[in-house]
């Protein structure tokens, strides 16, 4: 039984078996709008604008292939602090190889891997979903809306004074100490 490529849910998925040998192919993926929206939901975004992968996937040798270009979005997420909505345009360099003989590090000596980048070929090439992970990996952690500041945050049970950010620093209490020292030694000498 072979395994097929499953399904472009984003993209194309490239049969490998039909990519022609030393020969690079120009790489455009531009969603639709019912895909940006399948995505942005995918992705816990309020939006996604635009997405587009463009590049080249070129062979390595008789049976790997590379893919290099770039990503371009516009996405819309909720900002930490005050979940107003924040734009953001999304540009980066994406590289990915697919190897053959792909060897995965054994568990009992884990590894960093030489290169992030290199993945087993397996009888598909998934664009699309590389295009999701790339823009996944790109997105801002904590987007902020323009001048939205958390503040402080000062907790305490009830009946008790709170600790704020000053009483927790290492140091602070040391010019009190120091203060109540020379204090002392003040009063002595008089």
């Amino acid at each position: 039984m072979t395994s097929e490529p499953r399904p472009a849910r984003f993209g194309p998925v490239l049969r490998v078996a039909e990519l022609t040998p030393g020969q690079n192919r120009h790489i455009l993926i531009e969603p639709d709008a019912a895909v940006c929206a399948e995505i942005a939901a995918a992705l816990d975004l309020l939006d996604l604008r635009k997405l587009r992968l463009e590049g080249e996937l070129a062979p390595l040798g008789r049976r790997d292939w590379r893919f290099t270009g770039r990503l371009g979005a516009t996405v819309v997420q909720p900002c930490v602090v005050t979940l107003a909505p924040v734009t953001t345009r999304i540009d980066e360099d994406v590289s990915r190889t697919w190897l053959a003989d792909f060897t995965e590090p054994e568990a009992d000596e884990m590894e960093i891997p030489e290169s992030v980048d290199d993945e087993p070929l397996g009888p598909g090439i998934d664009l699309g979903s590389l295009m999701v992970e790339a823009l996944a990996l790109a997105l801002p952690d904590y987007p902020r809306a323009e001048g939205a500041e958390l503040g402080e945050a000062v907790f305490a049970a009830p009946g008790e004074e709170p600790m704020t950010d000053d009483d927790a620093k290492p140091f602070a209490g040391l010019a009190d100490l120091r203060r109540k020292l020379a204090d002392d030694d003040d009063a002595g000498n008089t």
